[in-house]
């Protein structure tokens, strides 16, 4: 049962120490996922002043990378005027972004609504081009996660994990020792209002860490649950995909199968522009990494419009690794 709140409770120091003590199995990752309320539900909050979205409408979706900037990535925005924002690789009381709650400082720039959920509990600061911009030496929350911006309230929110093994855990999966995690990949998924009825908006963000079987095992419980939430209504899913990543040197998106698996259930890629969309940025200088990562996906609606939004601001400084992918709808 996922929970809606206002604000996410912080781990206690209890729940850190068995944290940290827990053995790094996917066994002891479960019990520690039941029993840490923030990984089972949504924090809501934002403000704003419409009701209802038109006929067409534009969305966008953004792996920003911790959010280093979020004013400036909201202002950055503007150039496409979203009336819904989903968001990835979001921080909130992470001290690589100043304790911030990234998401909620770009939903009030914006004049949003906006859903919040944790994808992993991070119990260390990072690694070391993240810890150049740490402003502490401890994370005051240690939330990082996935959001849905708004320009309208939401009907009804969800969040829907991918995995429970921990992958960023268990050393049976690889995890890294040194930093481990609570969580796992996971989506939010929103119902909104239109004049032409609700559709359903899906952020997610699938594994980079592994391969095109272990994504297309994800997308799948995924479009599962996007239609037990909303059976039979419009949808638009977008976020990082993560396709072709883990498989050097060629990164080659097209050996994913979770595409052919979207269209088998009714959606259409038409929704995403060609092109690359990382780039090297402050955290991740990688220039020989180009990679197409970000995708919309959409059913039961007509893509009008669509697009890449450069992650480059005016001073050419970027403010993520990844470009935003958007399109205009319609309904």
């Amino acid at each position: 049962m996922i929970s809606l709140l206002d604000r996410l409770p912080p781990v206690t120091s209890e729940q850190r120490a068995t944290l940290l003590a827990a053995p790094r199995t996917a066994e002891a990752h479960r019990a520690l996922m039941a029993d840490v309320m923030a990984m089972n539900a949504v924090q809501l909050g934002g403000q704003t002043a419409r009701t209802t979205l038109p006929a067409e409408i534009t969305v966008a979706a953004w792996n920003v990378e911790r959010c280093l900037f979020p004013a400036d990535t909201a202002a950055h925005l503007g150039a496409v005027a979203p009336d819904v924002v989903l968001l990835s690789e979001v921080d909130h009381g992470m001290a690589r972004t100043g304790q911030h709650h990234t998401t909620a400082e770009m939903a009030k720039a914006l004049g949003m609504v906006y859903a919040f959920g944790v994808e992993f509990h991070e119990l260390d600061l990072g690694g070391a081009t993240e810890r150049a911009y740490c402003t502490d030496d401890v994370n005051a929350l240690g939330w990082h996660g996935n959001a849905i911006l708004s320009s309208v309230p939401f009907e009804a929110v969800t969040l829907i994990r991918l995995d429970d093994h921990g992958h960023w855990f268990s050393t049976d999966s690889g995890a890294d020792p040194d930093q481990p995690r609570l969580g796992g990949r996971m989506a939010l998924a929103a119902i909104v209002p239109t004049e032409r009825g609700p559709i359903c908006v899906v952020s997610t963000h699938l594994e980079s860490n592994a391969g095109p079987a272990h994504r297309h095992a994800q997308f799948e419980i995924l479009l599962k649950a996007v239609e037990d939430f909303a059976p039979n209504m419009p949808v638009l899913i977008g976020g990082d995909l993560n396709t072709g990543n883990h498989m050097p040197p060629e990164f080659d998106w097209r050996k994913e199968t979770l595409f052919a698996l979207g269209q088998e259930q009714g959606y259409s890629w038409e929704f995403t522009a060609e092109g690359m969309t990382t780039r090297p940025s402050l955290i991740t200088p990688h220039p020989e990494r180009v990679m197409k990562l970000d995708w919309l996906a959409g059913r039961d609606l007509v893509s009008r419009d669509k697009g890449i939004l450069t992650s480059l601001d005016a001073t050419g400084r970027p403010l993520a690794d990844h470009d935003c992918v958007w399109c205009r709808i319609a309904i």
